[in-house]
């Protein structure tokens, strides 16, 4: 869903070689210019030995953004230090752009001393660096980079127009990663300990980014604009260019402190973007109250309206939900992505197969926030509609690393059940062992600690081991049953109800005959029994009582065959639905 075609700016010109056109600075034009290759457009999966090998200090970025162009100009200044001893450089970074220069400690490298045929790009350092010594390289370069076809889902630049006419552009690379459009290291923990951002756009565009602003200057019809962020996942590093007004406000926390507020939208948009902003306060309290300190009060809270629908960038969230009104009180899109400043920014996965502590929490907090407005009714809704889009094709974890597609992928992994199953099996787990155990791990599992105060945690990396670590330490007890059929395995357990003269038999039957002694809620007429099924199995005499409701509070995740039944027909219906829709669209195109 991501593969774009990829050309290269008026600037890039041919070699003798294709694999050698994204290093060469000749002057004729490119035969055919270079596409993105199949390993840009990855993200994740297992890490080349030569990136664990480095620590990543800092990114100082300057972009110059050419809207008439679709191009991008750039230089990125990277310190890094060796966690081994280091021979070479290697990054990911996007063949398509022309490197104009590269320096290594402040030397200038001759062009044989880096390649790129692929996207992997291997610089030859000029003298060895030790371990615990640092190396700083600046590339400078420029070039067309990928332009998304369906932003977010497929990553890359969108090239937009405001409804005023002025260009409106943002990255959203996700699905591809930050070597989409600067040299990095694509993985999860690749994040640099502190990132300088230099935005350069034509006068009066406004560039909200990551982190604190550090000022604008503007020179000859061009604005500069000059931010500072800490940690950011490589990926929630975004420009966002439009012709942006701002609304801003300080926020109280029930933490004792304060920290600023700031909603860019598009200038026309005023009304609707104060309703919105009204939403920021309360949303802070609300993950402030259930989760914890907002991660980065030192910095902002900061939103900013888009030509695609959203992203989680770090202090300055992606939102292009254009204000629609939702029956919960409350817009969806920007309350998920601003749950990824908890899962997601301060809690980053160690890898792609870890997604779920991001998407999986991150979905279930639109549930629970209806549930701490509004009450049971909408927060048993919304988990509902999840369980039916539910699909049960892959387990959630696979158990090895994988890359992004691989996971977000619903034809070759997980897909949507690392956001409904996983949000589901949340509540399963928080009715398993109690709110307070519950909202414990996952203070733990966010901020390392019980106790989060400003000041007193960092961002931090989890696993799905880690994680069931955290569970079993907090509640005393192992659970490694209940994840090994809810993450690891693709079907659900399903709960076998038989009879056997006035008794009522239940027995979980879990995938590959694993364990699963999982309690379980039986309302007989008036009266509720909770059956521990200690080895798989409970008995209950019910007699002739009416109703016997097995989990009437529906704190189980597990199969559900009428579900199965309505998910067949929904599929054929929607398949049916389509081929209609291409039928009449061809035979509309046959009478022209």
């Amino acid at each position: 869903m991501r593969w774009g075609v990829v050309y290269l700016s008026f600037r890039i010109f041919a070699a003798c070689a294709a694999s050698l056109l994204a290093l060469s600075t000749a002057t004729s034009w490119a035969a055919e210019p270079l596409k993105t290759s199949e390993l840009s457009l990855q993200t994740g999966g297992p890490m080349p030995a030569e990136q664990q090998a480095l620590g990543f200090e800092h990114a100082d970025l300057k972009f110059k953004i050419l809207p008439d162009k679709k191009a991008i100009e750039g230089e990125a200044t990277l310190t890094f230090t060796a966690k081994a001893p280091l021979d070479k450089l290697v990054l990911d970074f996007d063949r398509v752009f022309t490197i104009r220069k590269l320096t290594i400690d402040g030397k200038a490298l001759k062009p044989a001393a880096w390649t790129n045929p692929e996207g992997r790009m291997t610089i030859t350092l000029p003298h060895e660096v030790a371990k615990g010594r640092s190396v700083t390289a600046v590339i400078t370069y420029d070039g067309v980079p990928l332009e998304a076809k369906r932003a977010p889902w497929d990553g890359g630049f969108v090239w937009s127009k405001a409804p005023t006419g002025e260009p409106w552009i943002a990255t959203a690379v996700q699905g591809d990663g930050c070597d989409i459009f600067w040299p990095c290291i694509d993985y999860p923990t690749g994040e640099p300990k502190l990132v300088d951002l230099h935005i350069t756009v034509p006068a009066p565009l406004v560039a909200p980014a990551n982190g604190v602003f550090k000022g604008m200057t503007e020179k000859d019809g061009w604005r500069t604009y000059n931010w500072r962020a800490k940690n950011p996942n490589t990926y929630a590093i975004a420009l966002d260019v439009g012709p942006y007004e701002e609304l801003t406000a300080s926020y109280k926390s029930r933490f004792g402190d304060s920290f600023p507020m700031s909603f860019w939208y598009l200038k026309g948009s005023a009304d609707k973007a104060k309703s919105l902003f009204a939403e920021f306060a309360p949303m802070l309290d609300f993950y402030e109250q259930m989760i914890g300190p907002y991660p980065f009060r030192d910095e902002k809270m900061g939103v900013v309206e888009t030509p695609h629908l959203g992203m989680e960038h770090q202090t300055i969230n992606a939102y292009g939900n254009k204000y629609k009104k939702e029956v919960y009180g409350f817009d969806w899109l920007l309350q998920h992505e601003f749950a990824h400043e908890w899962f997601g920014n301060q809690l980053t996965n160690s890898d792609n197969d870890d997604m779920w502590l991001h998407e999986g929490y991150g979905t279930y907090m639109q549930p629970l926030m209806s549930q701490w407005l509004h009450g049971d009714m909408e927060y048993m809704a919304r988990l509902n509609q999840m369980r039916v889009d539910t699909k049960n094709r892959f387990p959630i974890v696979s158990g090895k690393p994988l890359r992004e597609d691989e996971v977000y992928n619903g034809e070759r992994g997980p897909g949507n059940d690392i956001y409904y199953k996983a949000a589901n099996v949340l509540h399963t787990l928080r009715a398993l062992i109690g709110d307070e155990a519950f909202f414990k791990i996952t203070r733990i599992a966010v901020y390392g600690r019980d106790d989060p105060k400003s000041g007193n945690f960092t961002p931090r990396y989890l696993g799905t081991r880690d994680y069931i670590k955290i569970v079993n330490q907090v509640t005393g007890k192992d659970y490694g049953w209940f994840f090994d059929v809810y993450l690891y395995e693709a079907a659900p357990p399903e709960l076998v109800e038989t009879r056997e003269g006035a008794d009522l038999m239940l027995t979980w039957k879990a995938p590959n005959g694993k364990p699963f002694p999982m309690p379980v809620d039986v309302k007989v007429g008036d009266r509720l029994v909770t059956l521990p099924m200690a080895d798989g199995k409970g008995r209950l005499s019910v007699g002739d009582t009416v109703p016997v409701i097995v989990d009437p509070g529906s704190k189980v995740l597990r199969r559900q065959p009428y579900l199965e039944a309505y998910q067949v027909w929904k599929k054929a219906q929607d398949d049916a639905a389509k081929a209609e829709a291409e039928a009449k669209k061809k035979a509309e195109a046959g009478n022209k």
